[in-house]
């Protein structure tokens, strides 16, 4: 395993979060039966993937430096 990749891009890193999100959620006594652990990590995934795309493009238009 040489290659490497930034930590938001981990599968394992989210799911993690996702994890530690559900057992503090249970202790507050939110109720995280009916939540389905793996389709709320890619979900997750998803969404940041779509926001850190409109981050790219807004940043682009507002850019002071023109590309090379």
């Amino acid at each position: 395993m040489d290659a490497t990749k930034p930590w938001y891009l981990s599968r394992t890193i989210w799911a993690s979060f996702v994890t530690i999100a559900m057992s503090l959620a249970g202790l507050f006594g939110f109720s995280t039966a009916g939540i389905d652990g793996s389709s709320l990590t890619d979900t997750l995934l998803q969404a940041i993937s779509g926001i850190a795309g409109i981050v790219a493009i807004t940043g682009r238009f507002f850019a002071t430096h023109q590309l090379k």
